[in-house]
């Protein structure tokens, strides 16, 4: 199943506290609990700035967009992903 990062707008979420950060977490999985999560998986999210930047795994982008709607989460961009590399794809690349 396709990888996703998904880019959102929230003015202040570097801001928000443990407490509201966990009301959007407990928002997001209360989505996934309905016909939606079938397949679907939220990895994790990163805040920073006014930005949260999010990892799913899902059959499709609508299956992503279906869930920010249902979950009224802002949506800039939802872009596949196409390739993950870290420090130890520098370690495949030797001779």
């Amino acid at each position: 199943m396709p990888k996703y990062i998904i880019e959102r707008t929230v003015p202040g979420a570097g801001n928000l506290s443990q407490d509201e950060l966990r009301e959007v977490a407990k928002k997001s999985c209360s989505v996934l609990q309905g016909d939606i999560g079938n397949g679907y998986h939220w990895v994790q999210s990163y805040v920073a700035g006014d930005k949260i930047y999010c990892v799913h795994i899902a059959p499709n982008e609508e299956a992503i967009r279906e869930h920010a709607r249902r979950g009224e989460f802002p949506t800039d961009s939802v872009t596949e992903v196409s390739a993950v590399i870290d420090a130890t794809t520098a370690e495949g690349a030797r001779a």
